[in-house]
């Protein structure tokens, strides 16, 4: 079945920077594109980035736009989630998807950025 794990997150200061990591299984990772979606405490589900089967095509929310990178390795299964310049409302909890919607996505990992 589906599995996806996200990793690396943690406590980071404003301006600072970190990697996520997702490691998918389960279905053909290289023919998906994937997501990263977010959820701040006490907010719904916000979609953060998309990423073609290949790579070559990407997006970004407004609220993250010259700040993070998407990134796919398709020979590892793995996606990523550069994070630079964060800022205190960047902390939630970070989910990657196969699905648009969000729908499926992993169990998450948190990412608190304050001084």
């Amino acid at each position: 079945q589906v599995q996806l794990v996200e990793s690396g997150g943690g406590l980071v200061q404003p301006g600072g920077s970190l990697r996520l990591s997702c490691a998918a299984s389960g279905f053909t990772f290289s023919s998906s594109w994937m997501f990263w979606f977010r959820q701040a405490p006490g907010k719904g589900l916000e979609w953060v980035s998309s990423i073609s089967t290949g790579g070559s095509t990407t997006a970004y929310a407004d609220a993250v736009k010259g700040r993070f990178t998407i990134s796919r390795d398709n020979a590892k299964n793995t996606l990523n989630l550069h994070m630079n310049s964060v800022k205190s409302e960047d902390t939630a909890v970070y989910y990657c998807s196969k699905n648009i919607d969000g729908l499926g996505r992993g169990q998450g990992t948190q990412v608190t950025v304050s001084s």
